[in-house]
């Protein structure tokens, strides 16, 4: 398959939408702009991250995280890749948990990872990062060809230079799909297969069409880039499945709009950790409750938990996120069968 996704590759096209997706004007996907002062924005304008008496105390209380107990973390199984390698030939359509935002995809003659992150600590400094509790579900060099990667922002647990690098040296036709001004970051990391894309826009490859879509966020990579780079969310839509990761985001009228017009998914991959305190996380962070309702608002056929128990991000207990998921989507009407938490490695058919 890696024979047709190459000659693909040799026209692929962008194409932006010529409508606004809209449930009504706070729910355009259309392309993002930068504002007057040289950023992207959030179609609801700047996001609330809390006052100085919430944030200061936070980032206190997360340079102890690197000797925080792993207990409640999730559990890892063994894979060692032959199933997804093997895979390729016939392409069930899979999702294997590597942990936090990154996931092996097999669909549509197509293999691809989501936010891909190996190392230890998502940090500029990893000796002051939060540690992983859990090791990756797979080894790099047992993954199957990867024949590209999404990644929806810049913050350092999705946006994980190593990793990436080493992705690139492992096969050099793998191509990585970045929002809007990230290219750059890519680039001078010594990745040159790098294809930026907005808001509403798509790209065709192979047998799938990617698209890149609203989410509500930000971006910050140093003391001086806050939103000069624009935030994403993905979906991958082939012939028989369409996928939608959802990246870091808070709760948004956008997953209405999403679900209207490429939905419904049969899949869709959503953060539910990182929520707490919520005065600082509410509007770029959604909880267990807010993460089953986008589900439901994208007209996801499963919803499979991600962005919990691998990293120490925020205050609430790391066994705390995916107790709170379930019992949300009993609450909601989501069928018990469709609310995924996977263990660390494990791989599911969709």
């Amino acid at each position: 398959m890696r024979g047709a996704v190459a000659m693909g590759l040799l026209s692929v096209v962008v194409f932006v939408s010529a409508q606004p997706i809209s449930d009504g004007p706070e729910a355009s996907l259309a392309k993002a702009q930068l504002n007057e002062r040289g950023e992207f924005s959030n179609p609801i304008g700047d996001l609330d991250k809390g006052g100085l008496d919430v944030r200061l105390p936070f980032m206190l209380r997360r340079l102890g995280t690197y000797f925080r107990s792993s207990d409640g973390a999730p559990e890892r199984i063994p894979n060692d890749g032959s199933a997804l390698r093997a895979n390729v030939a016939d392409m069930t359509p899979t999702i294997t948990w590597v942990g936090h935002a990154t996931f092996v995809v097999q669909m549509g003659g197509i293999s691809f990872l989501t936010d891909p992150i190996w190392s230890n600590t998502p940090s500029p400094v990893p000796a002051f990062g939060p540690r992983r509790f859990v090791e990756p579900g797979i080894a790099i060099d047992d993954l199957p060809v990867i024949d590209f990667v999404t990644i929806s922002h810049n913050h350092y647990d999705h946006m994980d230079l190593p990793t990436l690098r080493a992705l690139a040296e492992r096969d050099p036709d793998t191509v990585f799909f970045v929002p809007e001004g990230n290219g750059a970051v890519l680039r001078s990391a010594g990745i040159p297969n790098v294809t930026e894309l907005n808001w509403g826009q798509r790209v065709e490859l192979g047998a799938v069409t990617v698209h890149c879509l609203p989410t509500q966020h930000w971006s910050k990579r140093s003391l001086t880039d806050t939103n000069k780079s624009l935030w994403s969310s993905w979906a991958v839509i082939g012939s028989d499945r369409r996928f939608y990761h959802a990246g870091d985001t808070g709760y948004f009228a956008g997953f209405k709009a999403i679900g209207k017009q490429l939905g419904p998914f049969d899949l869709a991959a959503i953060p539910i950790g990182a929520y707490t305190p919520r005065a600082m996380m509410k509007s770029s962070h959604i909880n267990p409750e807010e993460a089953v309702t986008a589900a439901l608002d994208l007209g996801a056929q499963s919803a499979v938990a991600m962005h919990f128990g691998t990293f120490d991000l925020s205050d609430e207990a790391i066994d705390e996120p995916p107790r709170r998921f379930l019992k949300a989507a009993t609450d909601q009407g989501l069928a018990e069968e469709n609310a995924w938490v996977l263990k660390i490695g494990e791989t599911r058919r969709f």
